[in-house]
């Protein structure tokens, strides 16, 4: 895989996508859009867990507001619906694991980018701002469905309103993120959750996924059916024979992800 605005590494079933327009803080430009919706369809042919990051200090900053010429002659609508809604589809559509790493600040979209992840995993000294309306816009780019789901009514109507920076820890505490991890620590703990992930049971995630997300649109007996229809998909697999004789046999199981 080749791009210009991101790197991809793959390493034993973990795939690692870097947002690579480090002088830019890694603001999304439209060819960046088009690579990460690119990477995230194909990733998981080969990948069982893929991780989103940034390079050096930032996470991902947002639009690119010099992008294509004046950010006033910029058709919003178009934009987001063409360019931004096929990229957060495919981070949160993927079929295997996703994890945000979040090295530095996340604002604007690129804030909703992570949050588009199954997992956000953030380094303390990180920020998430939804800085829409700073100038004079709203948050977009999935932060009105995320956040409320995440952190609630109030928090994410403050955190639109005010535009206020929301540290890690913050993050971390209100539920918007799964955890906010000192400096010094981040790289080896949200590698190693990765790689577990990379080595776990791709179907029972998927799964996972499935029951988790449409549980909020479903009344209980509805959510028990759904359970049981997809316990029994997970019940015939291979990973789960495996999972059942490495724990009668006391050893770590090799999952296949089928």
């Amino acid at each position: 895989m080749n791009y210009e605005t991101i790197t991809v590494e793959i390493t034993d079933g973990l795939a690692v996508l870097t947002l690579n327009r480090p002088d830019k803080m890694n603001a999304l430009n439209a060819l960046m859009r088009a690579e990460i919706a690119d990477a995230m369809r194909e990733l998981p042919k080969t990948a069982r867990c893929i991780v989103l990051t940034g390079a050096d200090r930032a996470f991902c900053t947002g639009q690119d507001l010099s992008d294509r010429g004046s950010a006033a002659e910029i058709d919003l609508e178009r934009t987001l619906r063409d360019e931004y809604t096929p990229m957060l589809k495919a981070i949160y559509d993927c079929p295997v694991p996703t994890i945000a790493a979040v090295n530095g600040p996340a604002a604007g979209a690129g804030a909703n980018l992570a949050l588009a992840a199954d997992v956000v995993i953030a380094t303390e000294s990180a920020y998430f701002l939804q800085a829409f309306a700073r100038i004079g816009l709203m948050p977009d780019a999935g932060g009105t469905y995320f956040m409320p789901r995440l952190m609630g009514m109030a928090k994410a109507m403050g955190a639109s309103l005010f535009a206020d920076k929301i540290s890690a820890k913050q993050a971390d505490e209100w539920g918007l993120i799964w955890a906010a991890i000192p400096d010094a620590e981040f790289a080896a703990h949200w590698r190693a959750r990765a790689e577990s992930l990379a080595q776990g049971p791709t179907l029972a995630y998927g799964a996972i996924k499935d029951a988790v997300r449409g549980s909020f649109d479903a009344t209980l007996d509805a959510q028990l059916t759904t359970e049981a229809k997809l316990q029994g998909a997970c019940g015939k697999s291979r990973d789960f024979k495996e999972g059942v004789m490495a724990f009668l046999e006391k050893r770590p199981a090799k999952f296949e992800g089928r």
